[in-house]
């Protein structure tokens, strides 16, 4: 069985008042001093953010209890300094992103100006082991048509600096300005994977592998596939139901791949247009569906997602779960939705992050 592993990034809030603080170094050391969380926790980009990365889990209820423990964690850890941590993919409330000290930070911040300073995302990252170079690439390959279903899913950014942005994942538009993210054409071989990533660095636009922030890549660092297209989700739960997903459709590439199936062949325009509407739409319109790029009602494309990788998931025993977790999302919304019933409800920005804290932590 594959293993999973789930590196979220959290935001540093003021617990009254909701608003971002720049106090990830003060929360690390934090952990220093008390010894405990270290490891998982990273700083990122901004100031006002948290990553945290589980173990690699072949249980997706191992994973669930950790991404609640580390959550938890990074939550009792910043409340001794007088913080809070929220899985919010963007900051409900204005606020003015600090970047990070470290060189390659302050190198991003000259080299890209306002889209590095404004650059206040939450993202989840999955990955999912493969045995080589050659089974991720197949594997990158055949599953480009169903990521934007995982950004549809996983939309939980709404708001940005104080507005409705009218999306549902308005980090992923957020993000998709670096000039080397987003999605890709087929790549055929490890060799061309690494090609295009060698000539990418070469231009000196970006400074290494590890800065190439295509949707889904061959890790840098460890033997997986990285798939980065979801927001931050505001559930756990949720975040379980993505890495479950994600974990069926590199097994059932892979399976594809092994029996001589060849890639969908949609071009990055279609998959750029797929992704605009997942992040534009969420679960409350139509999506384009992944094999036929028309549009379809959402719950027929979650269900469609769900058929794709179903066998992948029986042979693990997640199916059950996904259905029932994914049933959830589609009668009650994912976070976007809960974000804009929380401001319908209390008329306040700030009174959604606070509650959302709380449901990262619940």
């Amino acid at each position: 069985m594959r293993t999973v592993g789930v590196e979220e990034e959290l935001l540093l809030v003021d617990p009254v008042t909701g608003e971002p603080r720049a106090l990830s170094a003060a929360v690390l050391a934090r952990a220093a001093q008390d010894g405990t969380g270290e490891e998982n926790l990273e700083k990122e980009l901004q100031d006002q953010q948290l990553e945290f990365a589980t173990h690699p889990q072949a249980d997706m209820t191992e994973l669930g209890a950790e991404i609640v423990r580390c959550r938890n964690e990074a939550g009792r850890l910043a409340g001794d300094i007088g913080a809070a941590v929220v899985a919010l993919a963007t900051s409900p409330l204005p606020t003015s992103p600090a970047i990070g000290m470290n060189s390659r930070y302050q190198w991003m911040a000259r080299e890209f100006g306002l889209s590095a300073q404004e650059q206040l995302t939450c993202g989840c990252h999955v990955h999912v082991a493969v045995d080589s170079d050659e089974e991720g690439v197949a594997v990158l390959d055949r599953i480009r048509p169903w990521l934007s279903v995982l950004t549809a899913l996983s939309g939980n950014s709404p708001f940005w600096q104080g507005k409705d942005s009218q999306y549902s994942s308005y980090r992923s538009r957020v993000w998709g300005r670096w000039p080397m993210s987003g999605p890709t054409d087929l790549f055929g071989t490890p060799e061309a994977y690494h090609r295009r990533v060698a000539d990418m660095v070469a231009t000196g636009t970006v400074l290494d592998e590890g800065m190439v922030y295509f949707d889904a890549r061959i890790a840098a660092r460890y033997p997986t596939v990285e798939i980065r297209v979801s927001d931050v989700c505001l559930d756990a739960s949720t975040t379980v139901l993505v890495a479950t997903l994600v974990r069926g459709l590199v097994e059932t590439a892979a399976r594809e791949w092994r029996a001589g199936r060849e890639p969908v062949d949609h071009n990055v325009g279609l998959l750029r247009l797929a992704s605009w509407r997942a992040a534009r739409s969420g679960l409350e319109g139509d999506l384009l569906h992944p094999l036929t790029m028309e549009p379809r009602p959402a719950e027929e494309v979650v269900h469609a997602l769900l058929d794709h990788v179903g066998d992948a998931l029986t042979d693990t025993g997640d199916l059950d779960r996904a259905q029932k977790t994914a049933a959830e999302l589609l009668r009650h919304g994912n976070g976007a939705r809960a974000q804009r019933e929380l401001l319908e409800r209390t008329g306040s920005l700030g009174a959604v992050v606070t509650e959302c804290v709380r449901r990262t932590q619940g």
